[in-house]
């Protein structure tokens, strides 16, 4: 019979004070990404350095996942997700492992916590997009093995690292940048929100009335936001873009948002309308401003054709960016590369 496997404290500790002249982060290997919260920015820059890398020239790093499996478990439809995962996994050497639960959620057939003892003697990563924060935080606690949130109802941290990596590119760094938010508080302005705080980078969140994300992530924001310089701002009034260097939107309704509530997504519609990114509010934010959004988009809704469609669109720069900050992750959290 097997040794039981021992159990590893995976939260991230503060990173240790640094001795004068001393240059260098806390080791990410081993540990979960739940939220970026729980990073520092000299780790996720740190991150940003291994993505560019792996980006210009993967060869290098062709087996570094030789040998180990990653599962994939998805409660939630996903394209860019899914996809930038498993071609990333591949391109590192390792081996992808799809799970559907789109039918069976996660805790329904057995408990989280066996579901999590079970795959940390199989695989060397847990990948889980899922409808509650809970059922990740449960199987982080479960297993022994990293657990990666790629989506949750009050997280995306992987596509808010690709965001602001996608930002550094565009504008040779973050110095000057901000960035304003428009529509839903929603999982992916709350990621955006901690990487605003983490960064210095000034964030203005632009919400109907109602609509505004939870005021504990707004307050954990701007704890971050204050450390680093920056301010995270909220505001109702949709030409509070002006001035920034991105206008970045997402879905008005959410996967699991009004289904089968016809009126309740109607009721949504009807309130973010004033909010759609359009050229006149991009040409409120400023003739350079780059639009972004995580996708999928319902053009027509949060976005027009002309907006998404323009030169000044990075939204599939994005898309293609959550494989290469992905793979890094991957990296730091399954090898010792620092």
């Amino acid at each position: 019979m097997s040794k039981p496997h021992p159990r590893k404290d995976k939260r991230l500790p503060p990173t240790p004070p640094r001795s004068p002249g001393k240059r260098g982060v806390h080791p990410l290997h081993g540990r979960d990404l739940l939220s970026l919260s729980a990073l520092d920015r000299a780790q996720v820059l740190k991150l940003f350095a291994t993505a560019k890398s792996v980006k210009a020239d993967i060869s290098k790093d062709r087996k570094a996942l030789d040998g180990k499996a990653v599962i994939l478990l998805f409660e939630k439809p996903s394209l860019r997700t899914r996809i930038s995962f498993e071609v990333g996994i591949a391109k590192l050497g390792g081996t992808a492992i799809y799970m559907d639960h789109s039918n069976a959620r996660l805790g329904e057939r057995e408990s989280v916590h066996d579901y999590g003892k079970n795959l940390e003697r199989w695989v060397q990563c847990i990948v889980a997009r899922v409808f509650s924060q809970t059922v990740l935080d449960e199987m982080a606690a479960a297993a022994s093995v990293p657990v990666i949130n790629a989506l949750s109802d009050l997280f995306h941290p992987c596509q808010a690292l690709a965001d602001f990596f996608t930002l550094t590119e565009h504008f040779n760094g973050l110095q000057g940048v901000k960035l304003a938010y428009v529509g839903d508080g929603n999982n992916v302005c709350n990621s955006l929100m901690h990487a605003a705080g983490l960064l210095g980078v000034p964030m203005t969140v632009i919400t109907p009335e109602g609509f505004e994300p939870r005021p504990e992530i707004v307050a954990e924001a701007r704890s971050l936001a204050k450390s680093s310089g920056s301010r995270i701002e909220l505001s109702n009034d949709p030409s509070a873009v002006s001035g920034h260097s991105a206008v970045y939107t997402d879905v008005w309704v959410s996967m699991g948002q009004g289904a089968g509530q016809a009126d309740e997504a109607a009721k949504r519609r009807k309130a973010f309308q004033p909010y759609q990114v359009n050229t006149n509010l991009m040409a409120i934010a400023g003739p350079d401003a780059k639009f972004m959004h995580c996708l999928p988009a319902h053009r027509g809704l949060e976005v027009t054709d002309p907006v998404i469609d323009s030169t000044n669109s990075v939204v599939y720069d994005q898309a293609e960016n959550r494989m290469h900050v992905q793979n890094a992750l991957l990296l730091h959290l399954l090898t010792k590369r620092l």
